[in-house]
């Protein structure tokens, strides 16, 4: 699963409750979580893990000055989470490249994962937001697929990457991260947007103007959060059987995030990960 959380904007104490219950409700495998907040000794993943029954880790921005200026409050971090049915084994971070108009420490995050059958090579984002910013985007996917091939280890799970591209799936980004479109950023390593098998009926996009939290942007309604998977390892490992959107509506009156998450199942060894 991936969700961008949306820090602690808005009504952030009532969407805490409605984040638990919309997590409880879809009892994922492995969660990659973006805008995740941390204050006064207080960690949200950590919080959400505890309640979930779940093993987390976090890493917090590096420049979160631009954010705190937004809900005035110097005291709060703003980082990216992985809670996990399974033990952390390794994390690693990558500080996104960005000119320094738009850096606001923005990072990938690198969890292994010690799944039944094989090691998960997981991973989490959250890009350069900027409208017009597609070719800062365009370096942060360069850099985000050398990572994930530094990270990918010797397991025959296929890498997993989550998170908020902030792109459009028709992109130059989302295309040169993939890798099948053009040519990949490392040279043989092409990556599925799990959406491909998705319902083509189905309701697709995270960035929705129903969300009432959205519809001030007055923006079209778009797919802008993406679960990629790299090809499957022997046997079909890692195979995507199912793909939806979810946590996409109110939780007893209260919108839990600005984002709809994606949930994706992905077979094989015993593995099941949403």
């Amino acid at each position: 699963m991936t969700w961008n959380l949306w820090w602690r904007f808005g009504p952030w104490e009532a969407r805490q409750k409605a984040i638990l219950t919309a997590l409880r409700e879809e009892r994922p495998d492995v969660v990659g979580l973006q805008e995740v907040w941390a204050a006064g000794g207080e960690n949200l993943a950590e919080w959400l893990a505890g309640e979930l029954g779940m093993y987390w880790t976090w890493a917090a921005s590096g420049k979160p000055e631009r954010w705190r200026r937004r809900i005035g409050d110097p005291s709060v971090d703003v980082g990216n989470a992985v809670l996990s049915r399974w033990p952390v084994l390794e994390q690693a971070v990558l500080p996104l490249p960005a000119p320094a108009p738009l850096d606001d420490g923005r990072l990938a995050l690198y969890a292994r994962l010690a799944a039944p059958g094989a090691d998960v090579p997981f991973f989490t984002v959250h890009l350069t937001s900027a409208a017009h910013a597609s070719a800062v985007r365009c370096e942060q996917v360069a850099a985000l697929a050398h990572f994930v091939a530094e990270h990918r280890g010797d397991t025959p799970f296929p890498p997993v990457i989550t998170g908020d591209f902030n792109a459009w799936p028709d992109s130059d980004e989302v295309r040169a991260f993939n890798g099948l479109r053009t040519a990949p950023a490392v040279p043989g390593q092409v990556f599925l947007d799990t959406w491909e098998y998705a319902d083509p009926t189905a309701p697709s996009a995270t960035w929705d103007m129903a969300n009432p939290y959205v519809a001030a942007t007055h923006g079209p309604s778009v797919r802008i959060d993406y679960i990629h998977v790299a090809p499957p390892g022997p046997a079909g490992l890692g195979h995507v059987r199912t793909v939806r959107r979810a946590c996409d509506g109110p939780v007893d009156g209260v919108w839990p995030s600005d984002h709809a998450a994606v949930v994706t199942e992905l077979a094989g060894g015993g593995v099941n990960e949403g």
